[in-house]
């Protein structure tokens, strides 16, 4: 008689292939090198992505234990060394490599492409700071140019009509993956130039650095350095950088955020306004009532024997008050106009990045984090430096504190 299979579970079956696997002599403790993608790091401290080479790919872990020693920030585009374990995930089936070190192995490929077409636009002066236009202080349509399905759409929307419900929008729907991206979104800006837009935002949400390449291709940077619009480029998540972001007239670290720079709050202009509107009536207020006054003055004086000689003056005399309350109404106006004109330069002074037109420069750790103090930099790690015209790498040899000079032995 023919012996009953046994049926097992989906845990029984996930359980055998996960013991299968840790007791591989090869998968228990191998060293692989590839190319990081899709990197994120989770608000617990462990570390999510992809290694992949032009072949294939496999998703990894880092706890944030194994993270302690190391002495760079991963990021998409790196070739890197990693040493750990392949195993099963029970809970999902999923097979990943579970990273206990890792090292730099050069420059990947994606990350050494985009460093070639930075400089070389740079170079021509494409990211200078002198070409780029202030955005409009208080536009009336603004043209998106995106996706018309993803999550990035909606945000730009909702942000906008928030600030100001009044708000004409246009979306130009392009692709934003995939191969033919890249000329999608060139067609999408050269066609935006006739939508009667004030400001374009140029972006989608955030994805691996393949999902984000087209904003990186050399069309792309081209024909928004090219529009008669300015453009804000909105690509990603904060720590995401594109070719796109150095092009563009001001770069938004969400779309969320790129609507925020575009939309004034409706109700914060028309309380503004409402308050010089107020002082400038007061102002001509005071005017008129001098100018009655002056009325009642010329009233009380006594007549001339001539009856015409007295309408003549009369006459004069009107003239004169119309001519002060003219003129006083142009001063005020004038007065109130300078002083919007002063409050709007406050208003660009507050923006974060002004001094570095200046002269001054901000640092990033590779995750995007400000760094303020040298209690958090770390030797031998790299860190971005935000420079007027574009960005560097640089990497910490030393750390000079106010207090005390300290070496590399020191720290």
């Amino acid at each position: 008689m023919r012996e009953q299979q046994r049926v097992l579970s989906v845990s029984q079956v996930n359980a055998y292939v996960k013991r299968i696997l840790s007791q591989d002599l090869i998968l228990s403790r191998v060293q692989i090198t590839g190319e990081i993608s899709n990197f994120r790091k989770h608000s617990s401290g462990h570390l999510y992505f992809v290694l992949k080479d032009t072949g294939a790919a496999i998703n990894a872990v880092m706890f944030a234990s194994d993270t302690i020693a190391l002495r760079f920030l991963p990021r998409d585009g790196i070739r890197v060394v990693v040493s750990g374990s392949v195993s099963l995930y029970e809970k999902t089936g999923q097979y990943q490599l579970y990273v206990h070190a890792m090292a730099p192995d050069g420059v990947g490929a994606l990350y050494q492409a985009f460093e070639e077409l930075k400089n070389k636009l740079q170079t021509e002066g494409l990211f200078d700071e002198e070409r780029k236009r202030p955005l409009p202080a208080f536009p009336r349509k603004v043209g998106l140019v995106t996706s018309p399905t993803g999550a990035a759409v909606q945000d730009m929307i909702r942000v906008s009509k928030r600030r100001d419900p009044g708000i004409q929008l246009v979306l130009i729907p392009v692709l934003v993956q995939g191969e033919a991206a890249a000329a999608s979104i060139v067609q999408g800006i050269r066609a935006a130039q006739n939508c009667g837009a004030d400001v374009l935002i140029v972006g989608r949400g955030g994805g691996s650095i393949e999902d984000l390449w087209p904003f990186n291709e050399e069309i792309v940077a081209r024909a928004i350095a090219a529009s008669g619009i300015p453009v804000i480029s909105a690509v990603g998540h904060e720590t995401d950088f594109t070719i796109a972001d150095f092009a563009a007239d001001a770069r938004a670290a969400t779309p969320s955020m790129a609507a925020e720079l575009a939309v004034p709050v409706a109700a914060e202009v028309l309380a503004s306004v409402d308050a010089l509107t107020r002082r400038m009536m007061l102002a001509i207020s005071g005017r008129i009532r001098s100018a009655r006054q002056m009325l009642d003055a010329i009233a009380a004086r006594p007549f001339y024997r001539r009856p015409q000689d007295l309408l003549v003056t009369r006459r004069q005399d009107l003239d004169t008050v119309e001519t002060a309350i003219a003129h006083t109404i142009r001063q005020q106006f004038d007065h109130r106009r300078h002083e919007l004109d002063k409050a709007l330069l406050r208003f660009q002074y507050l923006d974060p990045e002004e001094p570095l037109s200046r002269g001054y420069s901000i640092v990033y750790t590779m995750s995007g984090e400000t760094v303020s103090s040298t209690a958090g930099v770390s030797l031998q790690d790299l860190y971005k430096v935000r420079l007027s015209d574009g960005e560097m790498l640089a990497r910490a040899e030393g750390v000079r504190k106010k207090e005390k000079s300290y070496g590399r032995d020191d720290v």
